[in-house]
């Protein structure tokens, strides 16, 4: 069985004991987060929300909280002696589902 929910703008396929990086939660490490959103559960019996599946949940517990690998951003334009260089790292959060609830 599947599912797919809806988190931090997103939407994200999960699967039982599977872990998954989403946008960052507040919520600390090892505590336990419930995702209400979702909006497909598939498997023996499909269910399709219209947006939302009705009382379908995701409970997963958060694994640990980090930043992604830095990019850099360049900004150039020619023959303008301008230019701009800028580094951006991405916080997220470590998820591993524990049930679905359909």
């Amino acid at each position: 069985m599947y599912a797919i929910i809806e988190t931090g703008g997103k939407q994200v396929k999960v699967t039982e004991g599977q872990e998954v990086y989403v946008e960052k939660m507040a919520a600390d490490v090892s505590e336990s987060v419930t995702f209400d959103k979702v909006l497909f559960i598939g498997g023996d019996d499909v269910k399709v929300g219209a947006p939302y599946v009705d009382g379908a949940s995701v409970t997963a517990k958060v694994e640990k909280h980090g930043r992604q690998k830095k990019i850099d951003v360049f900004k150039y334009k020619p023959k303008k002696n301008y230019h701009r260089k800028q580094g951006h790292r991405q916080p997220y959060t470590k998820v591993v589902i524990d049930k679905i609830n359909a």
